[in-house]
């Protein structure tokens, strides 16, 4: 299946203005435009009032490159093909390893570039001119827009001296979205400053949202209600924070931090947790019939391989098993070798031990999602038992789980692969959803725990 942004009418292109004059001037746009439909020729539009979106876009790396003129694409924070390209493109310029991939060594020459062109870019009066400006609509606010007219609301943190905060505005409509002869449309806030001078306009920030409308915040770094001013004050004013592990500098750590969310009564939604939905169906399917259901309980080896960099999907299955079969993690130790081994242990409820392996797995050819799963083995230590389930990704094969062998035989089935994994999707369809996910909350906690023990080992 291939998902397509619905056309979308521009009724104000991004335009400059005051941070103080944001509400009066997307009232006189849609002053201007809920009249311009009484011809017939046109229809009208109006602002959609459902709820407020917050974006907070912490990463530089994408900005820079657009600024320095090596990525075309929008401005999303979301990897792909075109960023792929303009990271190698970028890399080889300034002479660093070519992978295409982001690291620090990137960021810093990027930075280090944007910082000479910004100094050759200076007015005459002395002063700077700051980095390019980004337009909220990008390919994600269209995606959201189109199924979900709201207000938009993108925070940039930018490089560079502290120069106050910018401000735009603009509104776009999806042609689909009307009633009558009324077009819905969705409106668009972009704030752009240090992270010091966003901390000092947050008040201001939490008063652009509407009114009594669900509030959603789409927080694109570490959720660190402890060191974050701005981030504690805008999850608290929150319906639900929506984060995406997949994308986590420190994947366990920033995992524990969504869990503190979670321990501090705020409804936590993690993108990456959807992306596992076929793995748990296919998992819970395997144990469907009556004659298998009884066999779960002598599963007590699993295995796990995950694309080597991000292993927060392997962890939070694990921790999706552990919490519906009410296994207690007690042990880890780590093998690590190319795989970077993890083993950990659990305790079943009549004090069985069991085994889990967490592999991740060098791949030549790495997918748009990191850390996604690639598979799975359910097997037992007790050869009369028909517990042996084995799920692998369409592209990878099963090759290495089908190897474990044994006498078992398995039930064998690939997970097809997902075509609405990316984020703007995602990201659309949780937003027609807020509150207390309970099973997401009771599969974290056990994932929380696994994470606690794996970092009290390698401390």
């Amino acid at each position: 299946m291939t998902t397509q942004t619905a056309p979308i009418l521009s009724l104000q292109p991004p335009k400059d203005v005051s941070i103080s004059e944001i509400e009066a001037e997307l009232s006189q746009i849609w002053q201007a435009f809920n009249a311009v439909g009484d011809d017939g020729n046109v229809p009208a539009a109006t602002r959609a009032t459902t709820f407020s979106l917050l974006v907070y876009e912490p990463e530089e790396t994408q900005q820079l490159l657009a600024v320095l003129g090596f990525y075309t694409g929008p401005v999303d924070g979301i990897g792909g093909p075109r960023m792929e390209a303009a990271l190698k493109q970028a890399q080889k310029t300034y002479g660093l390893s070519v992978t295409g991939k982001p690291n620090e060594e990137t960021l810093a020459k990027l930075r280090e570039a944007w910082l000479k062109q910004r100094g050759a870019d200076s007015n005459g009066d002395g002063s700077s001119r700051r980095a390019t400006a980004l337009d909220a609509r990008s390919a994600v606010a269209d995606e959201i827009a189109s199924r979900n007219p709201c207000r938009i609301i993108a925070l940039c943190p930018v490089s560079g001296e502290d120069e106050g905060v910018s401000a735009q505005v603009s509104a776009y409509c999806p042609i689909q979205k009307h009633s009558q002869s009324t077009l819905v449309c969705c409106e668009y806030i972009t704030l752009k400053g240090t992270v010091e001078a966003l901390e000092r306009v947050g008040g201001m920030i939490s008063a652009l949202l509407i009114g009594e409308l669900p509030k959603f915040l789409w927080w694109k770094a570490a959720p660190d209600l402890n060191n974050h001013g701005l981030f504690k004050r805008l999850a608290e004013l929150s319906n639900c924070v929506i984060v995406d592990s997949c994308q986590f500098n420190v994947p366990e750590s920033d995992l524990l931090q969504v869990q503190h969310l979670v321990e501090s009564g705020i409804p936590v939604a993690d993108l990456n947790w959807r992306r596992l939905a076929a793995w748990q169906e296919l998992t819970a399917e395997a144990f469907d019939p009556p004659e298998r259901r009884a066999a779960l309980q002598e599963v007590n080896r699993v295995t796990i391989d995950y694309e080597k960099g991000n292993p927060d999907q392997a962890l939070m299955f694990l921790g999706w098993l552990g919490s519906r079969l009410h296994w207690q993690p007690i042990s880890y130790e780590k093998e690590g070798g190319d795989y970077d081994i993890k083993r950990i242990k659990f305790l079943t409820q009549d004090q069985r031990e069991v085994e889990a392996e967490l592999a991740g797995i060098p791949t030549a050819d790495w997918g748009d999602i990191p850390g996604d799963l690639i598979g799975l083995r359910l097997t037992s230590t007790n050869a009369d038992a028909d517990c042996c389930t084995v799920l692998c990704s369409e592209t990878t094969g099963c090759m290495r789980m089908e190897a474990g062998g044994g006498a078992q035989s398995c039930r064998i089935q690939q997970v097809a692969p997902m075509s609405d994994q990316k984020a703007e999707y995602l990201l659309s369809q949780q937003l027609q959803r807020w509150g207390r996910e309970m099973l997401y909350e009771e599969s974290l906690a056990v994932t929380a725990e696994i994470i606690r023990l794996i970092e009290g080992v390698e401390d």
